[in-house]
């Protein structure tokens, strides 16, 4: 009696590489549902190494880091710079040699849902974690690019043990340890794209949650940037303790 087509998704679930004896057995079974499993195998194996693939050209700078003696490598970046409410938020990830999480990217290129699993992933992974949060009275003390510095500089300090190689998105910060400043980095380094995850995905629960406390902008969805509803609703019910009121459109609605 043949093997149920069932039984056969259930064991290609298990196997990992196209080589596996299996395979050439199922090839030869002209049953529809056994190709048609086969052929979904087939494309999360390519699916697979397009994902190692990425990671490995994402680890080049980590692993540049590593040549030099560099044990301990954190990634930097942040999020809500262009908000007009909220803090700005950096995050630092210290991500061990070997550590595999795969589908790591620039954090707005990933759909919510998968920018949620891969922050579990990291939080379960990552060697240390640090989070830095500047209000939005010192953004409007110092400006966006210096409140941007210092949630950075903030969430390396909080780093347990310290980093000595910093890879930083688009930064030179003021601190005593080496650094590499990339353009662009959360698409181009795997420790990068983790801080970008982990920054985003706590800054947009902190939006959701000031969405109940304060109704009517659309923050759960706009995080606070300045989309239609969050521009009608400065209109409607003026300005939140939360709003930065050095940015421009705010500013007309300070009383």
């Amino acid at each position: 009696m043949s093997e149920s087509i069932q039984s056969i998704k259930e064991k290609l679930k298990q196997i990992t590489t196209i080589d596996d004896p299996l395979l050439a057995q199922l090839r030869l079974d002209t049953r529809k549902g056994v190709q048609q499993a086969l052929g979904s195998f087939e494309k999360r194996i390519a699916k697979e190494a397009l994902l190692r693939e990425k990671y490995e050209t994402m680890s080049f700078y980590e692993n540049e880091g590593y040549a030099q003696g560099h044990e301990l490598i954190a990634g930097i970046d942040e999020v809500g710079r262009g908000p007009l409410a909220g803090p700005v938020v950096s995050a630092a990830v210290v991500l061990l040699k070997g550590v595999e999480i795969y589908g790591l990217n620039d954090s707005k290129q990933l759909s919510e849902k998968k920018r949620e699993e891969l922050y579990e992933q990291i939080q379960e992974k990552a060697l240390s974690i640090g989070i830095g949060v500047i209000d939005e009275q010192t953004i409007d003390r110092v400006n966006i690019y210096e409140a941007s510095k210092l949630a950075m500089c903030e969430a390396v300090e909080q780093l347990t043990p310290q980093p000595t190689y910093l890879l930083i998105d688009a930064m030179t910060l003021d601190l005593p340890i080496a650094q590499n400043k990339l353009i662009k980095g959360d698409a181009r380094s795997i420790s990068i794209a983790a801080a970008s995850i982990i920054a985003k995905v706590y800054r947009d629960r902190l939006m959701k949650e000031y969405e109940l406390q304060y109704p009517g902008y659309g923050f759960a969805k706009n995080a606070g940037y300045g989309t239609k509803e969050h521009l009608l609703g400065l209109a409607q019910h003026g300005i939140t303790p939360i709003h930065r009121k050095s940015f421009a459109p705010v500013k007309q609605y300070l009383s």
